[in-house]
């Protein structure tokens, strides 16, 4: 028996800096800076989207990930919907002072659907197919479904000099399991007929680890 209790005190010794680790991992507000964007080409369905992210684990830049996405798109009246054929690269960090980064090349196909529920209310629903090539990993690959909604706050409708609540949902399936889900809320603000801004709050799950990030992103079409 004190064999076994020597045995059992060791491991808990040896966890508790673990421990510690994942602690301080969850109490650590991340930062999330991020510009989305997309153009068509001319009247035609044809167009491209992208984004450009820069995230840390913390505010006082302890390096999370640069992630640089983009897309062809392919407007599809007839169901309008909005198709979507991209390319991803991703660098991650590691929490902490080890200064390790993994690159990650992505290719995803994307369907995007629009669904107006009021005059005030409109809903974007995106299902997304990842396959990933993680460095020193195999290939693998991610369904994401999303549930955006949008809800005028000043004004019924998202016109310029509108504030918005803007809130999202988003499940992450990998290998037939739940990998990780976000639920975000912020407020918006449309200062232009082709931007807006948005600050809000991001909650990030992944297994039995949470952490949340303050996310700054700015939206807009190109000319």
């Amino acid at each position: 028996m004190k064999i076994k209790g020597l045995l059992v005190g060791l491991f808990v010794m040896m966890a508790m800096p673990s421990f510690a680790q994942f602690s301080e991992f969850e109490n650590t507000l991340g930062a999330w800076y991020m510009l989305f964007y997309n153009k068509q080409f001319g009247e035609g369905p044809w167009g491209f989207q992208g984004d450009y992210q820069d995230r840390d684990f913390d505010f006082e830049g302890d390096f999370e990930q640069i992630l640089i996405r983009n897309g062809l798109t392919y407007k599809w009246e007839k169901k309008d919907v909005l198709l979507t054929l991209g390319y991803g690269n991703i660098r991650t960090g590691v929490f902490g002072l080890e200064d390790s980064e993994t690159l990650e090349h992505r290719v995803y196909q994307e369907a995007l659907k629009s669904w107006k529920v009021s005059e005030r209310v409109s809903t974007n629903h995106r299902y997304r197919f990842e396959q990933r090539w993680v460095e020193d990993q195999e290939m693998k690959t991610r369904h994401r479904y999303n549930l955006f909604v949008n809800v005028g706050l000043s004004e019924k409708t998202i016109e310029v000099g509108t504030v918005y609540l803007a809130l999202y949902s988003e499940f992450f399936v990998a290998d037939w399991g739940l990998d990780r889900t976000r639920l975000y809320s912020a407020l918006g603000y449309k200062f232009s007929e082709d931007y807006k801004v948005q600050l809000g709050v991001m909650r990030q799950i992944v297994g039995d680890v949470g952490k949340n990030q303050v996310q700054v992103s700015i939206h807009g079409m190109l000319k």
